[in-house]
């Protein structure tokens, strides 16, 4: 199956409509499928519900979507880059649902593997907890605990970035981009991933292969902004 798409309006061709869940890779402005979010802008698919890490910057990552008013809601765990994420939240305008990291992560992960729940101690006791199933396990120092039930994120689409990948999907992620890409391109029906580097099959060390193909269905390759969210400097 041919899996390489010239650009990102062509590799979305036919996946988008109107309020479709997405996942989306990276972690702040590290290993975003930037130019995936630039052609959602451009198709203007609206009443987004985005299940990402973060929100971008305001004009930068999912930012430049919250800037066209195309997201209606964000499942997120930090998003205190954003003043137009801020300001729509605060006026009522954007749904947002807050999750620890690592629930959010695992609840990606979770709906790659086709599993619809999961109880975590993480949560408990705050507003995370609220209107949650509430279940007493017992853990491996022989006491009782509660848990939260947590579901997995089963998202209609799953954008994300590589650093290298062959013709299969077979992908490396580089670095800091690696949190949150793989469980979000596990949890989407289609998978839309892009990439800094093509190569062909076998080039790449199976031993160090983060995602293996079989979860990625669309690959596009192009060229990518470094940007630095927080610049800090010293005095030489």
């Amino acid at each position: 199956m041919q899996k390489v798409y010239s650009d990102a309006a062509s590799a979305l061709d036919g996946l988008l409509f109107d309020g479709m869940t997405i996942a989306a890779g990276g972690f702040g402005l590290c290993g975003i499928p930037e130019l995936t979010l630039e052609a959602i802008k451009q198709a203007g698919t609206k009443d987004l519900t985005f299940a990402s890490n973060n929100a971008g910057v305001d004009d930068f990552g999912i930012g430049i979507l919250l800037q066209t008013r195309q997201v209606k809601k964000m499942i997120s765990s930090y998003v205190g880059e954003n003043a137009e994420f801020m300001r729509q939240y605060l006026s009522g305008e954007l749904e947002l649902e807050f999750n620890p990291q690592g629930t959010l992560a695992e609840r990606m992960r979770a709906g790659g593997c086709g599993i619809p729940g999961f109880y975590t101690k993480t949560g408990v006791g705050t507003v995370i907890a609220e209107g949650k199933d509430h279940r007493e396990f017992t853990g491996p120092d022989g006491k009782s605990e509660t848990y939260i039930m947590e579901e997995g994120i089963f998202a209609d689409l799953s954008i994300v970035k590589a650093w290298k990948a062959d013709t299969t999907g077979n992908a490396i992620f580089r670095k800091t981009a690696r949190n949150f890409n793989p469980p979000a391109a596990m949890c989407g029906k289609v998978c839309v991933m892009e990439v800094e580097e093509i190569v062909e099959p076998g080039e790449l060390d199976g031993d160090h292969i983060h995602l293996p193909g079989i979860y990625v269905h669309r690959i596009v390759q192009g060229v990518h902004e470094k940007r630095i969210e927080q610049r800090t400097t010293r005095a030489a």
